[in-house]
């Protein structure tokens, strides 16, 4: 290979000089093939060389570890073959005669490549109009002084970024179906396309080609409002992204600080007023509000049907001995029917209708997860506010204490606010939230801590573990069973005398 200034010397002496190829070489001493390839040559980029790993000792054993490192990848993290490991195996089993060092490097280099393989690149998709996506996430609320859980349902359309939530108490399918329903009727129409994920409420199970089957209830919603139900595929919320992250901006923004639950009715009105606010924002990548946009994409929803879905689900049960049924798991007492009888139960999203043979109600229960609650761990936060006593005005859980409770700590006095403060801490130790406030309803106006603590010990005495009888073994079984006989002690009293 001719040096640099040599090849353009020949540049030089073809294009400039106009000799030809021979002259050239005869010039510059050098064959003429090498001549005309210089002088004719148009392409002057350096070429790239791409440096090969050449393992001429491994080459024949890179199959066995590749098939071992894909085994590996279905294993336990902790079950997986170690490169030192596979070395020994590939030594005592296939005869290999190399080093560890160059297996080891192989195995590194091929595990990157083959996390490269696997990788998936996500695409940004354009979403149509009309096309929304569904799914739940939990909240907790403020319900009688304590949490209780709650489910947002949540209907996001990824065109204009609008979000519609509607709180139910469970995930079970007649919540999930209710929540739809409620929510088609806020969004005055129907999407033609809805995607979900597996949840249990629609899909009973997924054969090995991936076809779903659905529950009937769920496919005759489905037929009575006319739109197309889209599952992801398992474990793949991503593909269903935009409501997935709804799910967190809702909790952030429209759930905090934890919402008062007054009634279904009033927290499902809260919630809708948040999510219509929050459309009074730019779009984050069209600029324009997501108020405009949401109300070119309602073009596109299907109209009402002209009838409501009515979401029940039909069970008969038996009458235990005791004259019991059980609903939702939960036992509770029917005295309408005799015992070993048969009763058919019409469960609602939030009741229990109890029907005779001839489909009429004998009578209607709540649903038993309607009151289920979790108590706050109010002497922890009594325990901060003895510690930042101004934090009581402003502080958000104590808004969720009872009325009279909150006027009784909120006290302008800062002595005396600490006092009743610490009073309520102890308090707190043997009595609850609401036998506190039933005392504080019965004294009336500003009781003192001490009159508190005394109406307290009368309405719920206190056990003392000083007067429990001492278990001891040296006083004698005749005097522990002697019975004291007082009444000389009673003349005493009225100024007589004992003989």
């Amino acid at each position: 290979m001719l040096k640099v200034p040599q090849q353009q010397y020949i540049r030089f002496l073809r294009e400039i000089e106009g000799a030809n190829i021979s002259q050239i070489a005869e010039t510059m001493d050098i064959d003429w093939r090498t001549a005309k390839k210089y002088a004719d040559r148009d392409d002057w980029n350096l070429p790239v060389k791409h440096k090969e790993y050449k393992m001429p000792v491994l080459g024949p054993y890179k199959e066995i570890i590749d098939t071992i490192l894909l085994e590996d990848s279905l294993m336990p993290r902790k079950q997986r073959h170690t490169g030192a490991r596979i070395y020994r195996i590939l030594r005592d089993n296939h005869g290999y005669q190399g080093c560890i060092r160059t297996v080891t490097a192989y195995i590194s280099k091929r595990r990157s490549e083959m996390q490269l393989e696997k990788a998936i690149a996500y695409q940004r998709l354009d979403h149509p109009e009309g096309e929304a996506q569904a799914d739940f996430t939990t909240i907790q609320v403020s319900r009688d002084g304590c949490l209780q859980e709650y489910k947002l349902l949540i209907l996001s359309f990824p065109f204009s970024n609008a979000a519609f939530v509607y709180p139910v108490p469970s995930e079970n399918q007649e919540c999930f179906l209710e929540g739809l329903k409620t929510l088609f009727k806020k969004i005055g129409g129907v999407p033609e396309r809805i995607w979900f994920d597996n949840l249990s409420a629609a899909v009973v199970s997924i054969r090995p080609e991936g076809e779903r089957q659905l529950t009937d209830a769920f496919m005759r919603f489905c037929s009575h409002y006319r739109f197309e139900a889209i599952f992801c595929n398992p474990n793949k919320g991503n593909e269903k992204g935009h409501v997935e992250n709804k799910c967190g901006y809702s909790k952030r923004n429209w759930c905090v600080p934890i919402p008062l639950f007054e009634s279904q009715e009033k927290l499902a009105e809260q919630l809708d007023i948040q999510a219509k606010s929050d459309m009074n924002r730019p779009h984050y990548g069209k600029g324009t509000l997501i108020s405009e946009l949401w109300e070119q994409e309602q073009c596109k929803l299907r109209k009402l049907p002209k009838t409501d879905f009515e979401v029940y689900k039909l069970e008969s049960t038996r009458v235990n001995t005791y004259g019991e049924i059980k609903i939702d798991k939960q036992k509770v007492p029917l005295f309408q029917v005799k015992p070993d009888s048969t009763v058919l139960l019409r469960y609602w999203w939030d009741r229990v209708d109890v029907l005779d043979e001839f489909h009429r109600i004998l009578t209607t229960f709540p649903r038993p997860y309607m009151g289920k609650k979790t108590e706050i761990p109010w002497q922890e936060a009594f325990g901060n506010y003895i510690r930042k006593p101004r934090s009581v005005s402003h502080a958000h859980l104590v808004k969720m204490l009872p009325e009279k409770l909150q006027q009784y700590i909120k006290t302008e006095d800062l002595h005396l606010r600490k006092e009743r403060l610490h009073a309520v801490f102890h308090w707190l130790g043997n009595y609850t939230v609401m036998e506190i406030e039933q005392v504080l309803r019965y004294l009336g106006e500003e009781p003192s801590v001490e009159l508190v603590t005394a109406r307290l010990r009368l309405a719920k005495p206190l056990t003392d573990p000083y007067r429990e009888s001492l278990k001891e073994s040296y006083t004698p079984m005749e005097v522990r069973e002697m019975t004291m006989d007082l009444s000389r002690y009673n003349l005493l009293a009225k100024g007589g005398e004992t003989t």
